[in-house]
């Protein structure tokens, strides 16, 4: 399998979920700005029509874009890993539940912060949008290791990629203590670690 990334992107998820089950795979690094693929300079809109990362490029050649079915996909290969519960219960609905809500209701609403044609009135609308959302995810996650109680889950895995873009926009997390201990608890996993690593986030 080939990841194709963009180091600090939604991408980190799938790179983390990668990890956490114990996958062989390649990394392909992806200048979204150029869309082009580095090294090389191929052009990205080749590989995704989308221009988007991540994308997971499978052995057969088929391609599976968009973060919350690639990490799905990749918990059912392997799910003795426990990174989804099994199709069909309460629980695996419950994850989709929350990989919705990252989606919809962290992810896109931070696009607006990297952009630098956002107009200063709607920077201060999104950052209180977000600070909603944080306090959701605050009370939500009282008592709680993971947002699904101790299962760390491929849910955890976006969630965390997301909500780390606050140290790329000057976000203080101290208002939200549940929030900033479930960060620093997630960032200490040793395959985030080593996704982190391995994208130059951290040394």
């Amino acid at each position: 399998m080939k990841l194709y990334y963009s180091p600090g992107a939604c991408s980190l998820s799938p790179h983390i979920v990668l990890r956490e089950a114990g996958f062989s795979f390649e990394l392909q690094r992806v200048d979204l700005q150029a869309k082009k693929i580095k090294p090389g300079g191929d052009d990205f809109w080749a590989v995704n029509p989308k221009g988007q990362v991540p994308v997971l490029q499978l052995d057969s050649g088929e391609i599976l874009t968009e973060g919350p079915a690639i990490v799905q996909y990749l918990a059912d290969q392997k799910p003795a890993s426990g990174l989804a519960p099994a199709n069909g219960t309460m629980a695996r609905y419950h994850v989709q539940e929350w990989l919705n809500f990252v989606t919809s209701e962290l992810h896109k609403v931070f696009a607006p912060l990297f952009r630098d044609t956002t107009p200063e009135a709607f920077v201060k609308i999104t950052r209180d949008n977000l600070a909603n959302r944080f306090a959701y995810l605050d009370k939500h996650l009282a008592g709680k290791k993971y947002l699904m109680g101790d299962q760390f889950t491929v849910a955890d895995a976006y969630c965390f990629t997301i909500v780390n873009w606050t140290k790329y926009k000057a976000i203080d997390l101290a208002p939200w203590p549940n929030l900033k201990a479930y960060m620093d608890r997630v960032a200490a996993r040793p395959k985030v670690q080593e996704a982190m690593k391995a994208e130059g986030l951290i040394k």
